[in-house]
């Protein structure tokens, strides 16, 4: 008997090996991986002070799992956790080129495709944010989060011709390669967090469309300026590769309109040095959703993006991170309730559109709870 349980489990061990050797493999091929800095450019990096031993680090430093990573595992295998997808397909409003009309250079509307990918209109030019666009995430779609919604509001092909693209870090939902492959050729630039890069050279991005910047860099186009601010998150999109790659937040700035996007954080004292410094802002698309008591400091509660809107000086706050998929152990939709509810509290405006329905600043703001629809209620 023990020497057949030990061959049973030399040979699981054996399997399990080649699994992984074999899922290691496909990976280090994929182009879905990216690509990483040259040695010359994480020198170059490390006069940003951002850079220690090699990676990339957070100010002051952070851990990004609390806890231990059994407690994690368990969790996220043997829990249960009730309503964390809706029953049905979102609702949303349907978008292409015709219907994306030409707005007037002194009006701004933003346009919420799901997650964090959304459209900003602002001083006459087209700024799309995190474009994840993609019905399937990842290299390996099959361990991935399935997004709830099998139809986009918007596809890549149909995009308008976009002025820039801007990337707050390069995990998986925020940076789609396929994405990025579909609408490169109507990009004008992409500005991205230093050694994102990488990934945008190796999917055929043109050099001269690349904009790497840090914290407090920032760029001029007619009408508008665009700076990379703080934020306190992470990096990586392989087994190796933990932050090797930047993150960032982004400011918007017309004569006339300020915008802020938080990209993924957890909350910290950044978000008042950003108000007391760019604000205040009109509007704050902030993240919201896919938090958990293991990642205190790289995710913030629903509470805590509402108290950030507020350090950052926000009129109306947006929450995106929510919508498109389930990363998370909480429902669905309790982001979005929490987050309104906090709001309600501290008399903060809360735009809460569908999926591809347009924000239009100074105008009647997206308010109805649609996620409360009773065929989204209750997910078997």
């Amino acid at each position: 008997m023990l020497s057949f349980l030990k061959k049973l489990t030399l040979r699981l061990g054996g399997l399990l090996l080649l699994v992984a050797l074999a899922v290691t493999t496909f990976l280090s091929c994929s182009p879905q991986l990216g690509s990483g800095p040259t040695a010359a450019q994480r020198q170059s990096y490390h006069r940003t002070g951002h850079l220690e031993d090699g990676k990339f680090v957070n100010s002051p430093p952070t851990t990004v799992m609390a806890g231990s990573m059994f407690s994690a595992f368990r969790r996220m295998f043997f829990e249960h956790t009730p309503n964390q997808n809706p029953a049905a397909p979102l609702p949303m409003q349907r978008l292409d080129s015709l219907t994306i009309t030409q707005l007037p250079a002194d009006q701004v509307r933003v346009t919420w495709f799901g997650h964090s990918a959304s459209l900003v209109e602002i001083g006459g030019k087209k700024v799309l944010l995190d474009p994840m666009l993609s019905v399937k995430m990842g290299p390996l779609a099959l361990v991935t989060p399935k997004r709830y919604n099998q139809e986009l509001a918007i596809y890549p092909e149909q995009l308008p011709a976009i002025d820039a693209v801007l990337i707050s870090h390069d995990h998986y939902d925020h940076l789609d390669y396929q994405t990025v492959l579909k609408i490169k050729d109507k990009v004008g630039s992409f500005y991205v967090p230093l050694g994102v890069g990488a990934h945008l050279r190796r999917w055929g991005v043109a050099e001269s469309r690349i904009h790497e910047m840090t914290w407090g860099d920032s760029v001029n186009l007619p009408g508008l300026t665009i700076i990379s601010s703080q934020t306190q998150h992470f990096s990586g999109r392989g087994l190796t590769n933990r932050n090797s790659t930047f993150w960032s937040s982004w400011v918007l700035k017309t004569p006339q309109h300020r915008l802020f996007y938080s990209g993924d954080g957890g909350y910290g004292p950044h978000f008042k040095e950003i108000g007391q410094q760019y604000g205040p802002f009109d509007l704050a698309l902030m993240e919201c959703g896919q938090y958990d008591r293991a990642w205190p400091q790289i995710h913030m509660q629903p509470e805590q993006s509402v108290q950030a809107a507020l350090d950052v000086r926000a009129r109306t706050m947006l929450p995106v991170h929510w919508g498109a998929f389930t990363e998370a152990h909480h429902a669905w939709n309790e982001s979005v309730e929490r987050a309104t509810a906090a709001a309600a509290r501290q008399h903060l405006p809360l735009t809460t559109p569908l999926l591809g329905q347009p924000v239009v600043l100074g105008t009647a703001l997206p308010q109805q709870p649609w996620w409360r629809a009773p065929s989204l209620s209750e997910a078997k």
